[in-house]
């Protein structure tokens, strides 16, 4: 393998199985009505419900020599599982929106102390710098279809379907809450009809070790 070789990770928290399948059911009637009544939410790429996932820390495209290093933090966290609730609905980003996505919320403040942890760890055994905007825990559910990147000097509401998006309401999204049971590290694979995801390494939480 080349020195230079790089692989595109991140740390997320995955949701049961039957939380992602309530989520994406939601998604795809929510896209399905919209296509009725010719709304722009009708323009949009549902995701499957076993690539659902919070993310803690997105590490972005790094040397695969790191894989391993990460892999041992990972491997030795002792992080406590907590319970979470599904949001609201989002679109994301705000201002020019590319996705559909729910909060999710923790009500305790834990998981926002178990990513600060973890993006600790993490950054200090690679040369990764965390985020510095605040942690917004939420899954991202639908990508956006007809929403370019916006040119440099055009107006913010150049894109009709990103427009119309962010004039319309969404419909509430199910009472959902649900406790995850592992910290995962991810490899993404980018491809034309969307990206795929590859389990790396993972580690449990601390109420769900048996």
């Amino acid at each position: 393998m080349s020195r230079g070789a790089t692989a595109r990770l991140f740390v997320a928290l995955d949701p049961p199985v039957w939380v992602g399948e309530e989520l994406a059911a939601w998604t795809r009637g929510l896209a399905a009505d919209a296509r009725r009544e010719g709304s722009s939410h009708g323009a949009l790429r549902v995701l499957d419900a076993d690539s659902l996932h919070l993310t803690l820390c997105f590490l972005g495209s790094r040397p695969v020599a790191e894989i391993e290093p990460l892999t041992e933090v990972l491997g030795g966290c002792e992080e406590p599982a907590c319970e979470l609730s599904v949001g609201a609905p989002l679109l994301l980003p705000p201002r020019r929106p590319r996705a559909l996505a729910v909060e999710i919320r923790d009500r305790q403040g834990e998981l926002t102390a178990v990513q600060e942890r973890i993006s600790g760890a993490l950054a200090a055994v690679t040369a990764w710098q965390p985020e510095r905007r605040r942690f917004r825990p939420h899954i991202t559910l639908a990508r956006m279809r007809g929403a370019p990147r916006r040119e440099r000097g055009a107006p913010t509401d150049a894109a009709s379907p990103v427009r119309d998006a962010r004039k319309q309401p969404l419909a509430a999204t199910p009472p959902l809450s649900f406790t995850p049971e592992a910290i995962v590290l991810y490899r993404s694979w980018l491809a034309p009809e969307g990206a795929s995801y590859e389990a790396l390494a993972s580690s449990e939480l601390s109420s769900a070790v048996r």
